[in-house]
């Protein structure tokens, strides 16, 4: 096999992640001309077009997904070991992509980040926000944080934050107009703030634990919002409804004497929030050095 392939493959990899040529360019340092070289040298190298090209996208062709599945890994952990071994001569350096949901961020990234990018300043963080699932292998991000531990094939998972309550609160304008529920049973006359997923567009149902069984209930929503951290709080806050909040989110109110919990006996808990990486990526020091730094910070605040 042609060496100059392995150069080939990191570019294409980087186009599929990046979603097309220009951003590939920029992330590798090379001109978008240089990307579109080197794509078209591996395409005439296999045979066979990797992408079906148009104005507006890049959409991977049957052969370009199947080269993508069968050399990520390869791909990875080549460029894990190049690191790897670049890494014995200074400090920690290069770009570390991590992704996280809002209310992680606020709860434990927002007091910390800064103080991270001050002591490794040849670390190039990169923060992004989402609520939903993401494939960090597919996505090319280092580390990603979420709730449970089912990963996918070659990643670690590392508990991060304990289990947490899902805590029922309302505001105390909303108490003093219509009253607190005593039972599940009282829920009917009263109004949720609905959430719904970002991902999957679904609702999330009100789940309460009743003497261990996790139950449904049924209650109508007043306003539906897909972000936990500010618009169900702000909801919340403004009586609108029963608003279902993490205490940790909760703990960062300046105003939470103002939320009134209610059924607190009903609670559900969420399971652990893991933070998760590729296999051999902590052997790196710039993903390492982060690693470390979320562990210890975590152990702190929580």
């Amino acid at each position: 096999m042609d060496s100059s392939v392995f150069g080939y493959l990191t570019i294409f990899h980087t186009i599929v992640i990046e979603g097309n040529i220009s951003k590939a360019g920029r992330k590798l340092s090379i001109s978008p001309a240089a990307v579109s070289s080197a794509l078209k040298l591996l395409e005439k190298h296999i045979g066979l077009p990797l992408f079906h090209r148009s104005t507006r996208s890049l959409q991977l062709t049957e052969a370009g997904q199947r080269l993508f599945d069968s050399t990520q890994h390869l791909v990875t952990e080549l460029t894990s070991a190049v690191e790897n071994v670049q890494d014995l001569g200074g400090q920690p350096s290069g770009t570390v992509r991590i992704t996280i949901p809002r209310f992680i961020y606020h709860s434990l990234i927002k007091p910390v980040y800064a103080e991270f990018c001050e002591h490794y300043p040849d670390i190039l963080l990169e923060i992004s926000l989402f609520d939903g699932t993401v494939d960090i292998v597919k996505q090319g991000f280092d580390l990603g944080i979420r709730f449970g531990d089912k990963i996918e094939e070659g990643v670690v998972a590392k508990e991060l934050l304990p289990p947490m309550s899902d805590c029922l609160v309302v505001s105390r304008h909303y108490a003093e107009k219509y009253g607190i529920p005593q039972s599940p049973q009282e829920l009917i006359t009263h109004k949720m703030i609905g959430y719904r997923f970002i991902t999957s567009h679904r609702l999330l149902p009100l789940y309460l634990n009743d003497n261990g069984r996790r139950v449904e209930v049924d209650i109508p929503a007043s306003i539906i919002v897909d972000d936990e951290f500010d618009l169900m709080v702000d909801a919340t806050r403004k009586g609108l409804g029963i608003g279902r909040i993490f205490q940790s989110t909760l703990n960062l109110q300046p105003d939470k004497a103002d939320f009134v919990p209610i059924l607190s006996d009903y609670w559900i808990q969420y399971p652990s929030v893991y933070l998760y990486y590729l296999q051999n990526s902590q052997k790196l020091k710039r993903v390492k050095v982060l690693i470390d730094f979320l562990m210890e910070k975590a152990a702190l605040y929580f």
